[in-house]
């Protein structure tokens, strides 16, 4: 038996090391410690992809009343606030999810294909006529920000301002394990941004989601200011952030599998499996909070209630029994079975929306970019305990 496997095993979601590559110690949790417990911070970690899939769906026995972050100014009755109907459960949750799928539909996402392309180009054409340019700041973080931005009503001018504000509320500072008082200042800021908005939507209406937001009903019961404030701040954060994470992600491991690589580049059509192994290889969700109500058993232990749980996305993505060779990077595999966007009831509303942005940026790369290197040294990580991808990725290209 090795050194490494005789040591204890040490999962800390705030550590920057884990930011760097969580995967090794996932790799053990499963073989482990499927159920693995820490005291320090007071949650137990599931790893195993059928026990992640079952906890998923097991809504009797894990609830989400208390957010999906085990940080301690987020977790708790109060979650929802910023959390929206990721922070309910049934039948709040039922009625919220409901009264937003009416002016969030598939059908709704699927028109903005044209307009995303749109602004797609708006970014991507500059850059690419500088040569260099950081593929976060100047087309991946800004492309997802004006997508929900147009679909919700922010004006342009505003955009930046909001975009700064998202990346503080997700941010870890090394050594700190909460919010940063940046990142609660941060949150703030952009409750009352929205709060002015939808005041302003109540006395005049446009074309966009809030306004729809607002007129949304079911049997004569609309969704009241906070509930709308609350699902504006999970867009701007949990919408946004996520698929700037999934296009790094994808940028960042092509580069590093020039094989892989060269399969979209050749083939625009491989770019819907190039999105799909981003998602299972490297998914930009890493972790979600449960908090157990039922007596819940995982690899012969028993969680009591009153515990939480943490759902390891990334761990699951990479379990062996359900993907062959987990940790390679591989377009041609079936990554179908993955659960980036979660499953049962809370499965992402923003999937289809993360999927169309996603594959319409990385088909307007291909077409424009012969090829493209990423200067390691300078390309950096961000720090959050349930986000993972990169803050910079400089990069230079050859164009088509």
């Amino acid at each position: 038996m090795s050194a490494a496997s005789e040591s204890p095993i040490e999962f800390n979601p705030y550590g920057y090391e884990n930011h760097e590559d969580p995967y090794p110690t996932y790799a053990r949790l499963r073989s482990e410690a499927p159920a693995y417990r820490n005291d320090d911070f007071d949650f137990w970690a599931i790893s195993r992809h059928a026990d992640v899939l079952a906890a998923f769906r097991n809504v009797a026995a894990l609830s989400n009343a208390n957010g999906v972050s085990i940080d301690p100014s987020a977790w708790g009755p109060h979650a929802e606030t910023t959390m929206s109907f990721l922070a309910m459960d049934p039948p709040r949750h039922t009625r919220m999810r409901t009264l937003i799928g009416k002016g969030f539909s598939p059908r709704m996402v699927g028109n903005m294909e044209q307009r995303i392309r749109e602004i797609a180009l708006e970014h991507l054409e500059p850059a690419l006529e500088s040569g260099s340019f950081d593929f976060i700041a100047d087309f991946a973080g800004k492309l997802p920000m004006d997508v929900v931005s147009e679909l919700v009503g922010v004006p342009k001018q505003d955009r930046a301002e909001l975009r700064r504000l998202a990346d503080l509320v997700m941010h870890r500072e090394e050594g700190l394990f909460d919010v940063p008082v940046a990142g609660q200042e941060a949150a703030m800021s952009l409750v009352v941004y929205y709060a002015d908005m939808v005041a302003e939507r109540r006395t005049q209406r446009r074309e966009d989601l809030t306004s729809e937001l607002i007129d949304a009903q079911i049997d004569g019961q609309h969704l009241t200011d906070d509930e709308i404030i609350g699902f504006l701040f999970l867009m701007v954060v949990a919408g946004n952030e996520t698929t700037t994470k999934l296009l790094g992600n994808a940028w960042w491991w092509a580069s590093q599998n020039p094989a892989e690589q060269a399969k979209p580049f050749a083939d625009p059509t491989r770019v819907v499996d190039w999105v799909e192994e981003t998602l299972r290889f490297d998914p930009s969700s890493q972790m979600l909070a449960r908090l157990v109500r039922q007596p819940l058993c995982v690899a012969e232990t028993t969680i009591e209630p009153g515990a939480r749980v943490v759902l390891l996305i990334g761990s699951a993505n990479r379990d062996e029994t359900v993907f062959e060779e987990p940790t390679r990077y591989n377009l041609d595999r079936d990554a179908s079975k993955h659960v980036a966007f979660g499953s049962g009831r809370h499965f992402c509303m923003g999937a289809p929306l993360a999927r169309l942005e996603a594959r319409v940026a990385l088909e307007e790369l291909v077409a424009h970019v012969k090829r493209y290197d990423i200067d390691e040294t300078r390309a950096t990580r961000v720090h959050s305990i349930n986000v993972r991808g990169f803050a910079t990725l400089p990069t230079t290209v050859e164009v088509r």
